[in-house]
């Protein structure tokens, strides 16, 4: 038997293959809250974040860096769109607030929006349409994914061109800096400054991937304000961490794998009775599946002195569907309402453009 030291060919070697696998980004493998490697990653995040936190810019710089590395790991080159999408709404922040006439500050704010939607619309649902028009106008039409082929061109990969996998987070993040904007001309906030803090707010990891969405007049002064967490705070914090944890690995998945992805792939074998404790089951493992990350997200963000919203409220307590919907996703049916709905004259609240 041979042993390969530290100054061995070997170990080299192993020490290389070591680091290429915990800096590549893994297809099969991303780097989400269930996953051990996750927690490897958060352990020592936080194990730095411990030492730097009195130094605002230094920590704000160290956790916008952290959050593109996660990104990275968690969906490819796609970060790619994640710093457009910061730098472009920096830029287009500061334009609207040094506009003297509202004419310009009309126009960049309507340029944020399109800008954000365009590259989320074809990102997330070009391929969708592109289906449409293929089954219903044009048999022969053949879709290209442009962005992956240049990917390809450039660095070598072999990402495929006919298919396309949305970018994680993408809604996320898309309407975070919309509504930097927004907020940035209803005079609701500043500008923020410095790129590195912009990208913090952006890309802060914890709810980049699942949510919730955060607004920046809600966040944006926090990551000015000095490093504050109680002891009660703490243990609020490990029980959303937790109470996440236990929502997605063993009611969601534990219910998803073991009953109702039976049931589902052959009705016929089941009774009445399992068809629809399949379709209740089924109901459980999705609000399990989706609130089940914010929770964790909420809980990591605040063992580092973050307040992330609550993004579900119970909402199988509801006492009727309108208020079943009020409770759930909170955070993005109120973006909705106010950036879209409102802003559209659904209410008699004033509209960015009036």
């Amino acid at each position: 038997m041979t042993t390969c030291g530290p100054g061995t060919p070997g170990s080299a070697k192993n020490d290389v293959e070591f680091f290429y696998d915990i800096f590549s980004f893994k297809e099969k493998v991303p780097m989400i809250f269930t996953n051990i490697e996750f927690w490897i990653f958060f352990a020592v995040v936080l194990a730095i974040f411990s030492v730097i936190h009195p130094q605002r810019t230094l920590r704000n710089a160290f956790l916008f860096l952290v959050s593109i590395f996660f990104y990275w790991k968690t969906g490819g080159v796609f970060f790619v769109l994640l710093l457009f999408s910061t730098l472009s709404d920096y830029g287009i922040g500061f334009a609207i607030h040094h506009s003297q006439k509202k004419l310009w500050r009309t126009f960049f704010l309507v340029l944020s929006i399109v800008i954000n939607l365009l590259v989320l619309g074809y990102f997330k649902y070009s391929y969708f349409f592109a289906e449409v028009w293929q089954q219903h106008f044009d048999p022969e039409f053949e879709y290209y994914h442009h962005f992956n082929a240049a990917v390809n061109q450039v660095t070598g990969s072999k990402l495929s061109v006919d298919n396309l996998v949305p970018p994680v987070g993408s809604s996320f993040f898309t309407f975070q800096t919309i509504s930097y904007a927004g907020d940035v001309y209803r005079r609701k906030i500043e500008p923020v400054r410095n790129i590195l803090d912009f990208g913090f707010y952006v890309s802060f990891f914890p709810q980049l991937v699942a949510g919730p969405i955060v607004r920046a007049a809600e966040f944006i002064p926090q990551i000015y304000q000095p490093f504050r967490l109680t002891q009660r705070e703490v243990g609020i914090s490990i029980w959303w961490i937790l109470k996440g944890l236990v929502k997605k690995l063993f009611i969601a998945d534990y219910i998803g794998v073991n009953f109702v992805d039976r049931v589902f792939a052959e009705p016929a074998a089941y009774t009445g009775f399992e068809n629809v404790m399949g379709l209740y089951g089924y109901s459980l493992q999705v609000h399990c599946d989706f609130s089940g990350y914010p929770d964790v997200a909420i809980g990591i963000a605040l063992l580092m002195g973050f307040r992330l919203p609550i993004n579900f409220n119970s909402p199988y307590k509801a006492s009727s569907v309108g208020e079943f919907w009020r409770r759930r996703h909170i955070s993005l049916s109120t973006w909705l309402k106010d950036y879209l709905y409102i802003q559209l004259g659904g209410s008699r609240s004033e509209s960015f453009l009036t």
